[in-house]
């Protein structure tokens, strides 16, 4: 039994194929179209879940939209545009937002019994829920309605710090640890009422974000004594990072309460996280880190996108009642999200040859070796392999590569290859074997979606005059050994490198292991600021020449940027609207 599985309209639109409760195909509709959180009908991503499932439309049993949109007559017509003969009348289906997180949160775990905590803005009036889930069952227990989101909480003290809501929350989650969380206190006595089961009332006289244009007032911006930053005129200070930090620790503080009392409330000892909220590593890791659950696991594409993944296994799982298989030994059925398009060898072949490039074709080994060597040389590396991830995170398929061990690397990748702000951490992909070496951590984070510290003898302690250091000062001075992934806190967003979902991946972090003695790379997304990561090889070429990446792989392709013709030279710092 296939189900496809959409979700469009809103924000980053996706489509999923579920074939007798396998995943088989997903993809962002952005990643094809080239437009950021595009939000059109999927009509792309559509096409490519078909033929990777081998399929047409008429093959597919139930069509699930992810969303109870009052408009459904609206919508079928869209729908029925895209494929005017398909029956959209009795086999398309709604799956409520929230439910559609939650299924694509516990039905890819690799757990029997679970907890599921979904946290977002908002989703037709519910902005957190909690469920439970058992085998092939599923069922909301607890919700939280609009206005009282803590999404939209974070999203608004995002807009006041001058960064793009739906966007910008990476970057304050980024920039908290330069400040101080001086304001915690005041957002909890004045904005924020927790209780202490972790539900949570919001003060609207605070907000505009229910009637106005705005997320904030001017009532907000008086109570913390400054108006809302213009990101084209105004700079960051150290009143925007005390803020980040602020709003960074109300945002755990009301997360560890939820899954504290949801520990307490169902006995539950694992829990599952999706929803825009669960993308905040920073409180995944404190989760983790307090044992409040013997076993945690998030959805890498916990956004929008995975909701179409959700409404295609609920429609398969809840509305024809089949059988959930669990994958076992502890795996989840996500595959490393690595459910996107490839590109066969000839085919890269074809499209780079056509775009110009000048390549070598390499066998597998000399492929791994010459890599593994630019990145020894401290060389930025473009590395497209095998299939596309799925979610906001690259994993190793479409990525940015390069030395972690480098005190450089972080601002040349972030000024020079990706157009910027040079505040923004990147994350270390390790291998799996390696991570508790390097990491305070002895687990998996195969979704790159925890945070945490850096191993203590890595780290190199601060004299006086850098310890007294404040906001963006702190951004030179090398933390460890492994200064390009730790951020100023010695925190590090980590993504665990496995052999069995990323075969070559893993060879080439081992092979730079063995000739760095350093189990550890740089991993960032393989686009510039504001354009969506790349897909095919044309799009990866492009972004080559129109940054500082000296480097690019993709499949057995190998490209130095000194053998390219200087005439297909581009300039991708305007190239794209700023995020």
């Amino acid at each position: 039994m296939r189900v496809l599985g959409i979700s469009a309209l809103y924000h980053d639109s996706a489509a999923v194929l579920v074939e007798d409760g396998r995943i088989v195909a997903a993809a962002q509709e952005e990643r094809f179209t080239r437009k950021k959180f595009d939000a059109s009908f999927p009509s792309r991503s559509i096409d490519y879940c078909l033929s990777a499932g081998d399929c047409c439309l008429e093959d597919v049993e139930t069509v699930v939209f992810h969303g109870k949109l009052f408009q459904k007559d609206l919508l079928r017509k869209e729908f029925k545009t895209f494929a005017a003969d398909f029956d959209w009348q009795n086999r398309l289906l709604f799956a409520e937002h929230h439910l559609s997180h939650a299924a694509s949160a516990f039905f890819p775990s690799p757990f029997q019994d679970a907890a599921v905590l979904t946290m977002d803005g908002v989703g037709e009036w519910t902005t957190t829920s909690l469920a439970m889930g058992c085998g092939s069952s599923l069922e909301i227990q607890r919700e939280l309605h609009f206005p009282h989101s803590l999404g939209l909480l974070y999203s608004a003290f995002t807009y006041y710090a001058g960064f793009k809501v739906n966007s910008g929350e990476y970057k304050v989650m980024g920039l908290a640890p330069y400040g101080e969380p001086k304001y915690a206190q005041l957002i909890l006595d004045k904005i924020v009422d927790v209780k202490e089961d972790g539900s949570f009332w919001l003060d609207q006289s605070y907000f505009d974000y229910c009637t106005g244009l705005r997320m904030t007032n001017d009532k907000f911006a008086a109570l913390f004594g400054q108006p809302v930053r213009r990101a084209d005129r105004d700079p960051l200070t150290q009143f925007h990072m005390d803020i980040a930090a602020s709003i960074q620790a109300v945002t755990e503080y009301i997360v560890l309460k939820l899954a504290r009392a949801i520990r307490k409330e169902t006995g539950a000892k694992a829990l599952c996280l999706a929803g825009g909220v669960a993308l905040n590593c920073v409180a995944n890791g404190k989760i983790v880190k307090e044992g409040i659950f013997d076993e945690v696991w998030i959805q890498p594409a916990a956004g929008d996108a995975g909701g179409a993944l959700g409404a295609a296994l609920a429609g398969y799982h809840l509305f024809h009642g089949q059988p959930r298989t669990i994958t076992g030994g502890g795996k989840d059925a996500m595959r490393g999200s690595y459910l996107g398009p490839a590109c066969e060898q000839t085919d890269i072949e074809s499209k780079l040859t056509a775009a110009g490039a000048k390549f070598t074709v390499l066998s597998d080994d000399a492929l791994i070796a010459a890599t593994a060597q630019a990145l020894a040389d401290g060389k930025a590396v473009g590395w497209m392999q095998g299939r596309m991830e799925f979610g906001p995170r690259a994993l190793g398929g479409r990525s940015i590569l390069g030395d972690p061990r480098s005190p450089t690397m972080q601002k040349l990748l972030n000024v020079k290859v990706k157009f910027r702000e040079s505040f923004r951490p990147f994350a270390p992909s390790v291998l799996r074997e390696d991570v508790a070496q390097w990491f305070e951590l002895d687990g998996d984070s195969p979704y790159m979606l925890l945070v945490a510290p850096v191993g203590e003898q890595h780290r190199r302690a601060m004299t006086e005059a850098e310890q007294a250091l404040f906001g963006i000062d702190k951004l030179n001075v090398p933390r460890s050994s492994i200064p390009a992934v730790t951020h100023v806190d010695y925190s590090a967003r980590i993504q665990t490198v496995h052999a069995d979902t990323n075969p070559r991946y893993h060879a080439l972090i081992s092979q730079f292991k063995a000739l760095t003695g350093c189990g550890v790379v740089v991993n960032t997304s393989f686009n510039v600021r504001g354009e969506p990561i790349v897909c095919g090889p044309e799009d990866a070429f492009r972004c080559f020449m129109g940054s500082d990446i000296e480097v690019l792989t993709v499949g057995n392709c190998y490209l130095d940027k000194d053998q390219q013709d200087p005439a297909l030279k581009l300039d991708y710092k305007d190239v794209f609207e700023l995020d």
